[in-house]
C-alpha cells in the first residue's frame, strides 16, 4: 500500500470512529474537544480533518443527526423522481462531478447464476465501516459492510451468483470504491437482479444526493404504485450499498424504513450527503 492509500484508509477510519460516536447516545451534544480526543487528535486537526471530508464542521454535522431530521428531510427536500431526474445524475447535482454509468445483466446471463463469470472482490476501508467491493471486468457488482463478519458478509453476497468464480483480488473493485467515496471519478456498475429489481433500482439511481424519496414514489415510477412490499424487497435486495442509494428511500410519513446495513449508517449517510449538499456553492 502506497503512502497516499494509507494516509485515506487512515482518514476513512477516522470519520467511520468520529461518525459512530456523533451517531450514539448523546453523541450529537459533544463539544469539539471531546470528539478530537476520542479521535487522539487536537482539536484544530480534527476540525480541519472533519471539515475537510464532509464538507461542514463537526458541529454543524451534529446538527443532521437529531432525531427529527429524517422527517425534515421529507418535508423539505422530498422530490418527485420525474423532477429529480432532471438534475439527478451528472452537473452540479451530483457533488464534485462523481460520473456513474450502469448496465444490467441480461436475462440469460442472469438465469446462469453467474457460470462463467469471474468475479474480483476485496475489502475496503470507508467512512461507514469496512466495505466489500466486488467486481466483473464490466464494472462494480456488489459494495457491502461487513459490521465485523467479514465471512458471513462475503457468502450473502456469494449467493447471488452461486456459479461465478469469486477472487479475492482488489484491484478490479478499488477504482470504483475509491470514487465512490471520495466523490469524484468515474463508476460504473454491472447490476445482476432480476428485471422488477433491476427497475426499481435504477429509480432509485434517479434520486440526487442529499434528497430522499418514498417507496411509493419507487413504486409509481416502475407502475406499481400499490406494490409497497414488492418495491421494498426489491430495494432491500440492493447489491450496492451507498452507490444505489436505497438509503435515501424513506417511509411516507417521514420515518426512516429499513436499512439492510443497519439503521445507524443509513442515518449517517442521509446526514452526510444532506450537510455536504448544503455546504456546496
Amino acid at each position: 500500500m502506497d503512502d497516499l492509500q494509507t494516509t485515506r484508509s487512515y482518514h476513512y477510519q477516522v470519520m467511520e470512529r468520529a461518525i459512530a460516536l456523533i451517531d450514539t447516545p448523546g453523541g450529537a451534544q459533544r463539544s469539539l474537544s471531546d470528539l478530537a480526543g476520542a479521535m487522539g487528535m487536537s482539536d484544530a486537526h480534527f476540525q480541519r480533518l472533519f471539515s475537510q471530508w464532509v464538507g461542514v464542521s463537526p458541529k454543524r454535522y451534529q446538527q443532521y443527526l437529531t432525531l427529527g431530521h429524517a422527517r425534515q428531510l421529507l418535508d423539505a427536500r422530498f422530490t418527485t423522481l420525474e423532477a429529480a431526474h432532471s438534475i439527478g445524475l451528472s452537473g452540479q447535482a451530483r457533488l464534485h462531478d462523481l460520473f456513474l454509468r450502469w448496465e444490467a445483466m441480461t436475462p440469460g446471463e442472469y438465469a446462469k447464476r453467474g457460470d462463467g463469470l469471474v468475479l474480483h472482490y476485496g475489502w475496503f476501508d470507508t467512512p461507514f465501516g469496512t466495505a466489500l467491493g466486488v467486481a466483473s471486468l464490466r464494472g462494480l457488482c456488489g459494495l457491502a459492510f461487513a459490521d465485523g463478519d467479514k465471512a458471513a458478509c462475503l457468502a450473502d453476497m456469494a449467493r447471488r451468483w452461486p456459479k461465478a468464480d469469486l477472487r479475492e483480488d482488489a484491484s478490479l473493485a478499488e477504482p470504483h470504491v475509491t470514487a465512490a467515496f471520495a466523490q469524484s471519478g468515474d463508476v460504473a456498475l454491472h447490476l445482476i437482479g432480476t428485471p422488477f429489481q433491476i427497475k426499481v433500482w435504477e429509480a432509485l439511481l434517479h434520486v440526487p444526493s442529499g434528497h430522499v424519496t418514498s417507496y411509493g414514489a419507487i413504486g409509481a415510477r416502475v407502475c406499481t404504485p400499490k406494490a409497497a412490499r414488492a418495491v421494498g424487497a426489491a430495494v432491500g435486495r440492493n447489491p450496492v450499498g451507498f452507490l444505489i442509494p436505497c438509503h435515501r428511500c424513506l417511509r411516507g410519513a417521514g420515518g426512516l424504513g429499513g436499512y439492510r446495513w443497519g439503521l445507524e449508517r443509513k442515518r449517517a449517510m442521509l446526514a452526510w450527503e444532506a450537510a455536504r449538499r448544503d455546504a456546496a456553492p
